[in-house]
């Protein structure tokens, strides 16, 4: 099931966005600083605990009996319970009372929001890009990153364009090497900064052993993959991008949005990926997430992949066969031709997974990767449960649909 990321409540005395990690017991005061004491409404804490030295106290409705009148804050009241943020967890609450989970110390699938800014505009983009008026977005992960208490297993940096930070990226990447340099670090980014090998060789620089460069190509066609990321020259600016990670040895994915602007001509990018670019590590081909622009983007996107599965398919048997690392992300099995399970991916984040009322009943549930929230009314004609029948004369079970 998706998770809440966002909750709003009453502020008094925080005068800046503050990060800290959540704590429901009490802790040193000299790590005070870095912590917020969450108090939920059935907490056992004691009416005079000390609340001093707190980054600032988070009341659940109904825990306030544990906070004395006389506190003057930092304190934050929720009406919504904290039921879903976790001791360890990492916040970001401004002084309006917006609080934001960015940490989640039991999660694979945490990420660094490195800025809203990006020099492109993909037809499909799931988070469409603004100016930032933030000029300390980068002490701000920083300082996130100093925050994480134990190593995570991956983290990824995403945006917008990561790459617009600069140097900025630059001290990101160092200082998860630095804390983290057994994680795997996934940076989504759409490469064209790449085309600057000063950029591409600073980033080699860091020597990170586990960062991986995610980069989209829609099309073998310069025109057409300009089109889909709005953003002319963009093709040529990617591929001399790749070819300059691949030269300071980056791993690299390359990512396809599956839709109607890049399905017509699949099986040809595959064939260019494999002519052009057979050093990359991964090729993903991906469903659409139902978000930003793709809402209102969807007659010019939306394609049943029921409609696509054996376009798909000889896509992933071509590059399947020529040896390259092919994975199908966002898509669900009962939607897909069985020779391309194996190939299927748990690949959305867990606070956007859901399944339907109709997942309940399949046999394969826990290995299909289940649609995305924003999809919830909007996705195939094929989602339907997949059974096992009982075969006559003591033979296996088979699968039906």
């Amino acid at each position: 099931m998706a998770q809440k990321l966002t909750l709003n409540g009453n502020c008094r005395g925080l005068e800046v966005r503050t990060l800290g990690r959540v704590t429901f017991t009490e802790v040193n005061k000299h790590e005070r600083p870095d912590y917020f004491l969450a108090i939920p409404k059935n907490s056992r804490l004691q009416h005079d605990i000390d609340l001093s030295g707190y980054a600032a106290v988070l009341a659940e409705t109904g825990g306030e009996h544990a906070i004395p009148s006389s506190f003057p804050g930092p304190l934050i009241s929720y009406d919504e319970n904290l039921s879903f943020i976790s001791s360890e967890s990492i916040l970001a609450i401004n002084p309006n009372g917006h609080t934001r989970l960015l940490f989640r110390p039991d999660s694979y699938n945490n990420t660094i929001f490195s800025t809203v800014e990006c020099n492109s505009n993909c037809l499909m983009c799931s988070q469409p890009p603004v100016l930032s008026k933030d000029g300390n977005i980068v002490d701000e992960h920083l300082r996130l990153i100093d925050l994480i208490k134990n190593p995570p297993d991956a983290m990824g940096i995403t945006g917008g364009e990561p790459t617009l930070l600069g140097d900025g990226l630059i001290a990101i990447l160092s200082r998860l090497k630095d804390r983290f340099p057994n994680t795997l670090v996934h940076m989504l980014t759409n490469g064209r900064l790449y085309a600057y090998e000063d950029l591409v060789a600073k980033i080699a620089g860091v020597e990170h052993p586990h960062f991986t460069s995610a980069i989209p190509l829609y099309s073998d066609i310069s025109s057409e993959h300009d089109y889909v990321v709005q953003a002319k020259g963009a093709f040529d600016e990617t591929v001399a991008g790749l070819y300059n990670a691949a030269k300071h040895g980056l791993r690299l994915e390359i990512r396809v949005v599956l839709h109607k602007q890049t399905l017509p001509r699949l099986k040809s990018l595959a064939d260019f990926i494999y002519r052009n670019l057979p050093f990359v590590n991964h090729i993903a081909l991906m469903g659409l997430e139902n978000m930003g622009y793709v809402k209102t983007n969807w007659d010019l996107l939306w394609v049943d992949p029921l409609d696509y599965a054996g376009t798909l398919e000889d896509t992933v048997k071509y590059l399947f066969y020529r040896r390259m690392n092919v994975s199908i992300y966002n898509l669900q099995l009962c939607v897909l031709p069985r020779p391309l399970w194996t190939f299927v991916r748990r690949s959305i984040s867990d606070y956007k997974n859901i399944y339907l009322d109709e997942c309940s009943k399949c046999g394969v549930k826990d290995q299909c990767g289940g649609l995305f929230k924003s999809s919830e009314t909007s996705h195939s004609r094929g989602i339907r449960a997949v059974v096992f029948q009982e075969r006559s004369e003591g033979m296996p079970n088979t699968l039906a649909i």
